[in-house]
């Protein structure tokens, strides 16, 4: 269907082209015809009315055509085809080629004539305005046939008119050059429409090349459908020609990208980052760029029609929400293992003291029931644990303290801990002290023995503050910003790169450029924010905070993640339990 709509539309195409050629020769050539006809014809009117001025001038005639008016009758034919005027008429038409020369009297009588059997006649066409004095030219059929003349008075002494003399031209002699300059009008027409008919066929293979073979009516198509997927779709989507101009710029990618009007501008002056735009050009292979609190995945390939090159699509999704959802189902999996955990360790418990019963054993198994309340259900290596009252960051803490016990990191509470309140934004503190535990282990790992993680709690009215320290190398030595955070605080700008750690990035061993904007962002939605206090020296890693208002509740305040029951009761005592 696309060829025979090709060849169709090629086909209206060249026969369009050479009936506009055609028409135009056509015309021009008429235009032209008309002109050389009344060209020819204004020659041969003004060669004969030259030639009868100049006879009517010439004394002799005048002489003679005077006497011959002012004599009584009509002169004989005889004498008049052997005077001087029938010579001198013959000989005139003779050598300028003139149909006839023709003398009259002031009666219009013949005096000269290319027909001697004519002469003293009256002459066949009118001769009063010449008489009257006025020169006349004209075409006329007389008894010679049509031709181009001039008449022109004859006069006498006096000035009157006393005759006319009249000089023809015939219609076939005044065109005879028609002909040639026919067939030159036709050689050239016949040039013009072949080298209209060449012209056709290199603009229509050009325009098929441009166009890559599309034909009108799909182009219609292909915009109407461009129109509807670009403005469709929450994706965004930019496209840069070969030149590495942007050729399509959708509102999505504006809105993602934080820029408007790229399309036409070329891609180093479209204000786009250095990470997209490295991508979207070629230069950097990556699938993620964090950009402000956005994360952006950029799936770039090239493309290609026929063989042909045309230049690079990145389609950006904004997985902002999926990376925070995964952040989420992680800590979830976290309090889901630590609750597993604490469990199934409640239980072992609970049969061990079964046991001390059943075998008469009281006082054992008081005395183990008593331990078990001052050391919770759960024996974490946490160690610290007693400073903390809330049961959720104890279970949480705990199962972080088992996986950073798994990579031979010790995870401990800092000695100036202090929460007074319950935490009541559970996901948002597993997500934020999560994110930063993970990495903060990383890091350790990565700086050698001994490895260690301290984290430090501390609420301020419903906002709790959170510090993470590690045994690690510390950030880079590169340049940050100052933070509003309180202290000597830096803040955490994302950089761009997500395969690389770039100069604001916590680094490549802290987290992979996701997790820490992720995570300033959950904690400035109610108002806190997340920042560096110490890149590191040769005592310690870096050490980073959170600030995360409305996260902490009065004391005994059931969380947003659950009842206490889903977390379970490590680290309360019977009486609290009672209090419940």
């Amino acid at each position: 269907m696309p060829l025979t709509g090709r060849v169709r539309f090629a086909t209206r195409t060249l026969l369009l082209q050479l009936a506009t050629v055609v028409l135009v020769v056509a015309l021009c050539t008429g235009v032209y015809l008309v002109l050389a006809v009344q060209q020819l014809r204004a020659e041969a009117e003004s060669s004969a009315l030259g030639i009868a001025r100049t006879l009517a001038e010439d004394p002799e005639v005048r002489a003679e055509v005077a006497r011959a008016s002012a004599g009584p009758g009509t002169p004989p034919a005889d004498d008049l085809q052997a005077g001087v005027l029938q010579r001198t008429a013959t000989a005139i038409a003779a050598r300028t080629g003139a149909l006839f020369v023709v003398i009259t009297d002031d009666h219009g009588i013949r005096l000269a004539h290319p027909d001697p059997g004519r002469l003293g006649q009256e002459v066949s066409t009118p001769y009063q305005d010449v008489l009257a004095g006025h020169e006349v030219v004209e075409w006329e059929t007389g008894t010679l046939g049509d031709s181009a003349r001039a008449k022109v008075p004859v006069r006498g002494e006096s000035g009157a008119p006393v005759g006319e003399v009249s000089v023809g031209f015939a219609r076939a002699g005044v065109f005879d050059d028609l002909p040639p300059l026919l067939v030159v009008i036709g050689i050239a027409a016949a040039g013009s429409l072949l080298l209209a008919g060449v012209a056709a066929l290199v603009l229509r293979r050009r325009w098929e090349r441009l166009t890559l073979g599309v034909q009108p009516e799909e182009l219609v198509a292909l915009v109407q459908n461009q129109t509807a997927v670009l403005n469709g779709v929450d994706d965004g989507v930019l496209a840069v020609d070969q030149d590495g101009v942007v050729r399509v710029c959708n509102a999505a990618a504006e809105r993602l990208l934080g820029v408007r009007d790229l399309v036409g501008r070329p891609l180093g002056r479209a204000g786009l980052p250095d990470a997209v735009r490295d991508a979207v050009s070629g230069d950097r292979e990556l699938s993620e760029v964090v950009l402000d609190d956005r994360v952006l995945y950029l799936d770039t390939r090239p493309v290609e029609r026929e063989g042909r090159a045309l230049g690079t699509v990145a389609v950006i999704r904004d997985r902002t929400e999926l990376i925070a959802l995964s952040e989420r189902l992680e800590s979830v999996r976290t309090m889901t293992v630590a609750l597993r955990v604490q469990r199934h360790e409640f239980a072992n418990r609970i049969h061990v003291a079964a046991g001390l019963i059943d075998a008469e054993r009281v006082r054992d198994a008081r005395e183990f029931l008593a331990e078990l309340m001052q050391r919770g259900s759960v024996d974490f290596p946490l160690a610290g644990r007693e400073r903390l009252n809330d049961p959720f960051l104890q279970s949480f803490l705990g199962a972080k303290a088992l996986e950073a016990s798994e990579r031979g990191v010790t995870l401990r509470i800092a000695e100036e801990t202090h929460l007074l309140g319950t935490v009541i934004a559970a996901e948002d503190v597993a997500a934020v002290l999560g994110n930063l535990v993970d990495n903060a282990v990383t890091a350790a790992v990565a700086g050698g023995a001994p490895r260690w993680v301290e984290v430090a709690v501390l609420d301020d009215g419903d906002a709790l503050v959170v510090t993470v320290a590690d045994s690690g190398a510390g950030l880079d030595a590169a340049p940050v910003e100052e933070a509003d955070a309180p202290g000597p605080a830096a803040s955490l700008d994302a950089g761009a790169s997500t395969a690389t750690g770039g100069p604001d990035d916590a680094g490549a061993v802290h987290g992979h450029g996701l997790g820490l904007p992720l995570s300033r962002e959950i904690a400035r939605r109610g108002g806190g924010d997340l920042w560096i206090i110490d890149r590191g020296d040769d005592e310690h890693g870096a050490v980073f905070a959170a600030r995360i208002d409305g996260a902490v509740g009065p004391a005994g305040a059931l969380g947003r993640a659950g009842s206490d029951d889903e977390h379970g009761t490590a680290g309360t005592r019977p009486e609290e339990e009672e209090s419940r």
